[in-house]
This record gives C-alpha cells, structure tokens and sequence, in this order.
C-alpha cells in the first residue's frame, strides 16, 4: 500500500532529528566514544532519587492533577521568586508537562498556526523548526553568527518581522553554542518586541548551567515582558534528571489555561514519581546544581582550550555544555568531518549543520561527560586532524 496520502503534508516535509541519527549510527557500532548527546554523566543526586523511591515505596502512583502536584507548582514559583525576582501564580501561571520538549511543543501549538509566522534564532535545538511547522505555522530563521557571539541582535529581529510574525522563540543558554543573553541584549530586543506586539517562548532549560560569573537573565525580568512570554524550563539538565521526563511552562494565566487544556487532551499529566523527586530537587537541589556546573566549567575550559590548540577555532561558551568550534579549516564539510571522524576515530559528533543551515562549518561537541572520556576523544580528535 503506498501510504502518502494517508499521512499529512507537515509530518512527510519534517527531517528526522540530525542529532538522532548520529544517535542510532553510533548504538550500532562497538567501542565508540559518544560526545554527541547532551546528557549529564552524573546521577540524579542521591536525595532526589529516594523522594522518587520513596513515593513509590508508599504506593503513590495515581494520576495527578492535570497541572501537576499544587506543592510543585508552588516549588516552581518559590523558585522562580528566588532565582530571577519573577512572581508567579501557582494556580493559574504554571503547568508541569513530560520534558520541556513537550512544553514547546504545545505552547508552539497554543500560540502560532496557519498564516502565522515564527521567528527561530539558529544555531538553535532541533526540535523548534518541525514542531513550528506540525503546528501549522511558518518558520523564519535568524542566522546568529559567531562574531556576534552567536547573541540575537535587535536589528537582525527587526529585519525578519513582517505583519504575520507572531512568536519569537528565544533559546538562550544556547544549544548547540553555548551562547547567552545579557541582560542590555535582551532589553534591546524586548524594545522591537514590544513595538511589534509579539509574543515569546523563551526556553530556559539551561539556566542555571552558566559560566564565568555571569547569571541567566530571563527575558520576563524585563520592563513589559513578563505577559508576554512563556518560559519554558525543567529538571533535565541541571539536576541530572534526563531520564525522569518533567518539564513545566510558565506564562499568563489565559495562555497557560490554553497550554493545560492541550496538555489534558495529548497527556493528561506528568509522571507522578517524577514529580516527587522534583519537588524534592527544588528544594533542597542547589548545592548539587552548584557542583555539577563547577565541573562543567572545568570540562569546559579544558575542551575549548584543546581546541583552539588543535586549530580548530572555537567560540568560548558561556552557558550550557556544548561547545561549537569551526571545522572549516579542514576543507570538509559538518556531515564529512562528523563522518569521517566517526569511521576513522570511533569519536561520535553532531554536524553543526543538524542545528540549522547557519550551523554548517561547525560541529557540536557535548561537555558533559567524564574527564577521562573527553581526554581521550579530543586526542582521537587530534589525530583525525593531523592526518588529513
């Protein structure tokens, strides 16, 4: 049976995830040393991970409320009160979702359809472009660029803005650069935004992972910001908790009431185990945040300084734990050099060009991982270049 016209144009026009595929390649080959996935090497801290056995332990393993636990929700705000100055009602203003992913997913779908255009700064995560496009909407790309520190500028967002923009979608600490946003780079953008009456989905997930001193601004601190963003953020990255899948959207409560009947209908609710240990990771988490991110910045600092090193020039991140150098000095492209590297090196990289058409020219290498592993790959790395 051909099935083409049985399945939607959106879905047939949307390309597999490129870190994925990458993914599957290196699960079928044997002794491969995987810098490719933004997963923590560490554990779920330890207390964490007993408030999650414990609820089990206690049988609690019911449905929650579709918001999720009103004690999370009210961890989620205590914690945004705390961290950014930002006050959020926890009835109205918070819903707790499977991942971030999910998060973008359906505020994408909540605010932007048919007719509608979405502005996505690439280099940026995968998942913005298809979910953009399954939604109905038309994506419009912003090229950020290296001598820019990879940083969205005011006058390239105003350039892109016609009067069918709706969203702006703002990911910063940037995946896969490393890039992130000041608080005078935000101020300049929320004049355009505010002047267009656009809203944003801002996705914080990395927020906490910051280097060099500086601390994430997120843009609802800014002066008329905050009822027009959705900000996105979860427990993935900066506690260790890929596998626990939970996530949560803050915004206006008509947007976010909006976002909660979606997330009734496609999920219902969040993992209830999951929950447990959030509210657990909350409250008494940032310790383990503070240690995991001090190892990250020597993972950090080693990866980039081997880098340039090697001559391969390299933008010095100051968030997440990627780090995006330029691989244009080879003479190969993102695919060929990811490729090649792969079958002669056994070391598994993203092609830059996974993350966007602006991407080409780089790779994507994931700090997160062991020291020892990282050592060993960058040598692998070392070798690959001097024998081309």
């Amino acid at each position: 049976m051909n099935y083409t016209d049985k399945l939607t144009e959106s879905i047939q026009s949307v390309k597999p995830s490129g870190i994925r595929r990458f993914f599957d390649i290196v699960n079928e080959m044997d002794n491969v040393i995987s810098l490719s996935v933004g997963e923590p090497d560490f554990q779920t801290p330890w207390h964490v991970r007993e408030a999650g056995i414990r609820s089990l332990e206690k049988g609690r393993t019911w449905y929650t409320p579709n918001r999720g636990f009103k004690e999370l929700r009210e961890e989620i705000t205590n914690f945004y009160k705390r961290k950014y100055n930002l006050t959020y009602d926890p009835t109205t203003d918070v819903v707790v979702t499977v991942g971030g992913s999910e998060a973008i997913d359906i505020a994408i779908r909540c605010m932007a359809g048919k007719g509608d255009e979405v502005l996505i700064p690439e280099p940026s995560f995968v998942c913005y472009v298809p979910l953009t496009v399954m939604a109905g909407a038309t994506p419009v790309i912003i090229e950020t660029k290296a001598e820019d520190q990879f940083r969205l500028k005011a006058d390239q967002l105003e350039e892109k803005i016609t009067d069918r923009t709706k969203l702006l979608i703002l990911p910063f600490p940037n995946n896969p650069t490393g890039a992130i946003m000041e608080r005078s780079d935000l101020e300049a953008i929320a004049q355009v935004i505010r002047k267009h009456d656009l809203m944003v989905l801002s996705d914080e997930i990395y927020s906490e992972l910051t280097y060099n001193g500086k601390k994430h601004v997120s843009i609802a601190e800014i002066d008329g910001m905050k009822e027009r963003t959705v900000v996105i953020n979860g427990f993935s990255k900066a506690y260790a908790m890929t596998g626990w899948r939970l996530g949560y959207a803050l915004g206006p409560a008509e947007i976010i009431a909006m976002i909660t009947k979606l997330h009734q209908y496609c999920i219902m609710s969040a993992p209830t185990t999951a929950q447990y240990a959030a509210i657990e990771a909350l409250k008494n988490g940032d310790d383990d945040i503070a240690m995991m991110c001090d190892q990250y910045d020597m993972r950090r600092r080693l990866v980039v300084g081997t880098l340039n090193e090697m001559g391969l020039n390299c933008f010095t991140p100051e968030g997440a734990f990627y780090a995006f150098p330029c691989i244009r000095s080879t003479g190969l492209s993102s695919e060929e050099f990811c490729t090649r590297l792969l079958q002669a090196k056994h070391v598994a990289l993203v092609p830059g060009s996974a993350f966007g058409d602006s991407g080409e020219g780089y790779v994507r290498l994931s700090y997160s991982y062991s020291v020892k592993h990282l050592k060993e790959a960058l040598n692998l790395i070392r070798e690959f270049i001097s024998e081309l």
